[in-house]
């Protein structure tokens, strides 16, 4: 007997004729967010607060979700004043799971949008835009015998989906050592589970280091506490800072290639292509707006233009705040010169450019 989502899929493209010119997911998804497969939503079953300002979301996602490796990012979409903000959140759970369920841990910036609505004010039941899973901050598939990860702030929530696949798995066990770094034991992340798991687990040793009491943590202070970094396969993520100064201490001890960091980079823009497409009409569906771009211009910067209320983040160092679902046509990206034409995919509008005419979700 086919599986359920094949067959559901054959179903939906022998019914599309029925439909025409609209799609079978149109109409499911009037009738459940989580019906529409290219639209992919997800929907809040529970909270769990962390800390005072971090709270775990756990999210039953619909059809389309394709599933992630640990370590990796979702994009999550938050309706607010009629404009769909995008911000990425690393998923914190395991896998795989037999329930279907993933979980995110969202930290409250103090001056931020939407982080604290989803940290404070979502309540289950919410439904919320995803994405699919993005980023290579991940473990192979057959990991080192010895590890060290070293974070510090909400960069704890990458390396704690790696630390629960881990002991989802049979032994033998990498030997790891976590070090975070947090203002206080109050503001520590998962510092509860994490204590518990370092007493139990043989193979794991947890160590938290609390800037109020003893200052930034250093590459220094790393060797104090793990004499033998050098020779252990590391993942690092956190405030930049940190980053720089382990990534220059790994270089000058020749261990460069051993250091994983987690880090967001835009990727050099490309110059125009004379043999690509000229560009084209752009419709914002959310406005009615359509203008005329040329195939050099962010789409952000043309809907901005517009007077399209388009969402950003990279103004204020937030990557990915810029998504946008494509709702018809052809995108170049700026960086690489790929050609996206999904219906429904998201797009960065800060590094993409018409590509012909096309509609955005904004």
């Amino acid at each position: 007997m086919p599986a359920l989502p094949a067959l559901m899929g054959r179903l939906l493209s022998a019914a599309s004729w029925l439909t025409s010119p609209l799609a079978p997911d149109d109409y499911l998804g009037l009738i459940d967010p989580l019906l529409d497969a290219r639209l992919t939503a997800g929907r809040v079953t529970a909270l769990r607060p962390q800390t005072p300002d971090a709270t775990t979301l756990t999210l039953r996602p619909g059809r389309g979700w394709v599933g992630y490796r640990a370590g990796q990012y979702l994009p999550v979409g938050v309706e607010m004043d009629g404009v769909r903000h995008w911000r990425t959140y690393s998923l914190t759970s395991v896998p795989g799971r037999a329930d279907g369920l993933v979980t995110i841990t969202v930290k409250a910036a103090p001056d931020g949008k939407v982080s604290p609505r989803l940290a404070h004010r979502t309540p289950p039941g919410t439904v919320l835009r995803i994405g699919p899973a993005q980023g290579d901050f991940v473990l192979p598939d057959r990991p080192p015998a010895r590890i060290l990860l070293v974070t510090a702030g909400s960069g704890i929530t990458p390396a704690m989906g790696m630390l629960r696949t881990l002991m989802s798995r049979r032994p033998p066990h990498p030997d790891v050592v976590l070090l975070h770094s947090a203002p206080s034991a109050r503001d520590s992340i998962f510092s509860s589970e994490l204590h518990a798991a370092g007493r139990q687990l043989g193979w794991l040793a947890y160590g938290e280091h609390h800037t109020r009491t003893h200052g930034r943590l250093t590459p220094d202070a790393l060797g104090r506490l793990c004499p033998d970094w050098s020779e252990r396969e590391t993942w690092a993520c956190g405030p930049a800072a940190l980053l720089d100064a382990m990534e220059d201490h790994w270089r000058g001890a020749g261990v460069r290639e051993r250091l994983h960091v987690e880090r967001f980079r835009l990727a050099p823009v490309l110059p125009p292509d004379p043999d690509a497409d000229p560009g084209g009409r752009v419709l914002f569906t959310r406005t009615g707006t359509e203008v005329t771009a040329d195939a050099s211009t962010p789409l952000l910067a043309v809907g901005e233009s517009a007077g399209a209320p388009m969402p950003y983040g990279c103004r204020r160092g937030i990557c990915f705040g810029c998504l946008t679902p494509l709702t018809y046509g052809r995108v170049r990206d700026l960086r690489t010169g790929e050609i996206h034409d999904r219906t429904g995919q998201l797009i960065q509008t800060c590094v993409s450019a018409a590509a012909g005419p096309l509609a955005l979700d904004a």
